[in-house]
């Protein structure tokens, strides 16, 4: 991509996977005052770096434009909640954590995970730039910056002497343009024998899995093991521990300590699985956009089929993943009737692009689509389990991804 440089290693030479199009901000749901201007676009096209693996997308949009008045709260979802606690329990009680240590999280949103860490007498700084949910998290004691993270802020924090003795990061690894930066700060921000916790989403599910809607303009990189091991090497860390979770349609969990800790057999295992399915190698990623589009024709052939039948059909969960799928399909309101979502921050307002309305859950009992479209279909077991009643009446979902699934 003629340009383009590596934003871990620099090189020059990315190579184009697959150009999505323009593709507006999916998590900026307008209003219906704000449906008066058109929403912004911008180019969504995901490279390859052939010097050290690294997947990325090659547009930067501006993190204050992306971040600093956000709609996702993590708290909305059982699933983030439950799992929050699940590792947060099991932390404390591996490294015999208390009232003497420190947990920071980055991109710590509503206190979701934090609140775990104060149950169990655990002193907690949260670091998030949304200024609308931090002031939420603040609301429920959890102590919250509303800054950036980086270089700078990790330096300004150790000299304070506020260095962590674990340090969480979920789904913002890969939503941050300096990765450099933000891992030296870490490893400023890091105590000697703390280690930092990282979530993202790992690009081998992404790529098997065919998760494009999962690319989109806040998830900038879309890690594997072999790219984010010299990444940490330069500043200082190694990857202890490497582990696959199942959030998020499949995600990597990283652990990462100082340089001389204990490496286990799982880092050197992974890196060999990566190795061996050639996830080092731009072959490995050649028909990704193929498939990609195969899948959007079929979906949107499905969807004009029933409509064609006189069928009703909705949508559930306005989620970034849910908007890159109706923009890059091109399917609006001539195919979904509406799209309903958990979360009071989003209904009433409309998906980006597209301008779908955004109603509540309950709007599904009472319109009684013939279908609903899944667009948040990694929460596929929690939406089942809370719209039994809307099953129970007849009604049927439609998985889009991996393929589409009508059932």
């Amino acid at each position: 991509m003629s340009g383009a440089c590596c934003r871990s290693c620099g090189a020059t030479a990315i190579e184009t996977v697959l150009d999505l199009g323009q593709i507006p901000l999916v998590n900026s749901l307008p209003t219906e005052e704000e449906l008066k201007r058109p929403d912004p676009r911008y180019p969504l096209v995901l490279a390859f770096c052939p010097a050290c693996a690294l997947v990325q997308i090659t547009h930067t949009v501006p993190p204050e434009e992306l971040f600093r008045d956000y709609l996702y709260f993590s708290s909305y979802s059982d699933t983030m909640l439950a799992h929050a606690r699940s590792l947060v329990d099991r932390i404390v009680a591996e490294r015999s954590l208390g009232a003497r240590h420190l947990a920071i999280e980055i991109a710590s949103n509503d206190g979701y995970l934090l609140c775990n860490y104060q149950r169990l007498g655990v002193p907690v700084l949260g670091i998030e730039p949304a200024r609308n949910i931090a002031r939420v998290a603040e609301s429920k004691g959890i102590p919250t910056l509303a800054e950036f993270f980086g270089r700078e802020l990790g330096q300004q924090l150790a000299g304070e002497g506020r260095r962590a003795d674990v340090i969480h990061a979920h789904n913002v690894f890969a939503h941050v343009p300096d990765v450099n930066g933000f891992v030296a700060g870490m490893a400023s921000m890091l105590a000697p024998g703390g280690v930092a916790v990282i979530e993202a989403p790992y690009v081998r599910d992404m790529i098997e899995r065919l998760e494009f809607d999962t690319i989109y303009h806040e998830h900038l990189c879309y890690f594997s093991a072999s790219a984010v091991q010299p990444l940490f090497q330069r500043h200082g860390l190694v990857l202890v521990d490497v582990e696959r979770v199942e959030i998020h349609g499949g995600s990597l969990r990283l652990w990462i300590a100082h340089t001389g800790a204990e490496v286990k057999p799982s880092v050197a295992t992974m890196l060999a699985e990566e190795r061996a399915l050639g996830m080092t190698k731009r072959d490995y990623y050649r028909d990704f956009a193929v498939r990609a589009s195969n899948l959007r024709e079929d979906l949107r052939g499905q969807l004009r089929g029933l409509k064609s039948r006189g069928l009703r059909i909705a949508g559930y969960g306005a989620a970034a993943k849910g908007a890159v799928l109706l923009n890059y399909a091109g399917i609006g309101m001539d195919l979904i009737d509406f799209v309903a979502d958990r979360s009071p921050h989003k209904q009433g307002r409309h998906v980006p692009g597209v301008r779908i309305p955004v109603r509540a859950p309950s709007a599904l009992l009472e319109a009684q689509p013939d279908y609903v479209l899944l667009l948040a279909w990694n929460f596929e077991d929690e939406i089942r389990a809370q719209q039994s009643e809307y099953v129970h009446r007849g009604g049927r979902f439609i998985v889009p991804v991996p393929r589409v699934r009508m059932d």
